[in-house]
């Protein structure tokens, strides 16, 4: 199940980058190429990046990847860095991810209710789907600090 997890944030992210990347081209090619723009593609390279990044963060999180000062982290033995991990997951990651969550809904339960969508002339509709991905990423965040904290607790005890 594990492993399902992880390969789905993998996917996700990686089909993310790569329309943001068709996504931009597209816009660049329209811009320079055609002398011609469009609002919607540009919005849609922002959405698509902010989904990247948002839903990206649980994916380096599972893979230990994320960024962190390796000063003295570095040089700690295994069982002193995960309960560094652990610590951490439960007084930094978890409130933040839960207050994140609890405003994020309603944030975006707003402008679903009000219909929001660009200001802009051409832009894009149903601003309450990027809305909604703050939320959603910052509890697959939780679920992969779980699973992270799970692996630490694993090292702590072998």
């Amino acid at each position: 199940m594990l492993g399902q997890y992880t390969k789905w944030l993998e996917n996700i992210t990686i089909g993310l980058l790569l329309l943001t990347i068709f996504t931009i081209f597209t816009d660049v090619v329209l811009r320079y190429v055609f002398n011609n723009s469009s609002i919607t593609i540009q919005e849609m390279g922002w959405h698509l990046f902010s989904a990247m990044f948002l839903l990206g963060i649980s994916y380096t999180l599972q893979h230990d990847a994320h960024v962190r000062v390796d000063v003295f982290y570095a040089k700690f033995e295994v069982k002193k860095q995960a309960w560094i991990n652990i610590i951490g997951f439960v007084i930094f990651i978890l409130p933040i991810s839960v207050l994140i969550i609890y405003d994020g809904i309603d944030f975006s339960y707003q402008a679903f209710l009000l219909n929001e969508q660009s200001g802009d002339p051409g832009g894009l509709p149903y601003r309450f789907i990027i809305k909604g991905i703050i939320p959603l990423s910052f509890i697959l965040l939780i679920i992969s600090g779980l699973i992270f904290t799970q692996n630490n607790f694993k090292k702590i005890k072998s």
